[in-house]
């Protein structure tokens, strides 16, 4: 029996699912500075010593913490995710996309790939709906304690989350696997199941992989972005553009369970296809959409 296909979906965070950067929920407000304060300081330590901004931004969080004696563990950024606001029909999407994907056969997984901290999306009311959560981290001491960055996501390097989806090599620290040479058909996700999720110009490396594999690039955007998706979407770097909004019959809902549904009949025309040339001793073809 054929193994239930996977359909992935692969989100940004910031401003893809929440409203706006994580750390101006609860985290930044702690410092008793406004965002636009914190991200000017961040930015422009990051220019003046030619940093990484991601490492940046993790370094100035450090600092600025140190500088007013506040608590910095792990616990204190889970807690301050409980704040994070998420965009309309959010809470609800995971379940209602999963119900759907086992209607038509398919099994999903959702996944989130963000520059954001780790961390703080533990804290969200929606951190269990995801397989796996890449994003940028802090290594913690045995108190608890910040002391080097475990992971940095810019936004180049989000797409090394992307091919240990499409193979199964979850763990980060698993460099050989991910290298290893693997046949396409042994490929856990296929490019062409999955839909990545974002809301501008950091997801482009990522959308790019998915519109050059035959996968799904969607871009989301709220009035204050609308000029920028608009503009992916005339580039043509994305497939689809819409409103900020997952809830239960909205464009977004049904266009993505469109695709849902092409990514299941895609899969079941190509097995019973394989089915076939396996019965006349013929060479299966990797799944590929536009084979049918």
């Amino acid at each position: 029996m054929a193994q239930q296909p996977i359909v992935a979906f692969l989100y940004d965070f910031d401003k893809t699912l929440c409203t706006t950067d994580m750390q101006n929920y609860a985290f930044i407000p702690s410092l008793g500075m406004t965002p636009a304060e914190f991200w000017k300081e961040a930015n422009e330590f990051g220019r003046r010593n030619r940093m990484d901004g991601i490492l940046a931004y993790m370094y100035t969080m450090l600092r600025e913490a140190e500088r007013r004696h506040l608590p910095l563990t792990r616990a204190d950024l889970v807690e301050k995710g409980r704040g994070i606001v998420l965009f309309p029909g959010v809470e609800d999407w995971f379940g209602r996309i999963n119900a759907f994907g086992a209607e038509q056969g398919v099994r999903v997984e959702h996944y989130v790939i963000s520059s954001g901290l780790r961390e703080i999306i533990e804290g969200s009311s929606i951190s269990g709906a995801f397989k796996e959560i890449y994003a940028s981290e802090f290594y913690y001491d045995e108190q608890g304690d910040p002391v080097w960055p475990k992971l940095a996501v810019n936004f180049t390097a989000k797409t090394q989350f992307v091919y240990r989806i499409n193979k199964g090599v979850l763990d980060v620290s698993d460099d050989k696997t991910l290298n290893d040479s693997m046949p396409d058909d042994s490929k856990r996700v296929p490019f062409h199941n999955m839909i990545y999720v974002g809301d501008g110009l950091s997801d482009v490396p990522c959308m790019k992989m998915m519109r050059a594999y035959g996968g799904q690039a969607i871009a989301v955007y709220q009035e204050s972005n609308r000029p920028g998706v608009e503009d992916l979407l005339a580039k043509g770097r994305v497939d689809f553009i819409f409103p900020a909004d997952y809830s239960e019959g909205t464009v977004l809902d049904t266009t993505v369970k469109d695709i849902i549904r092409k990514m299941a009949v895609t899969d079941r025309l190509w097995e019973e296809n394989a089915q076939q040339l396996r019965s006349i001793g013929g060479d299966v073809l990797p799944n590929q959409v536009g084979l049918f």
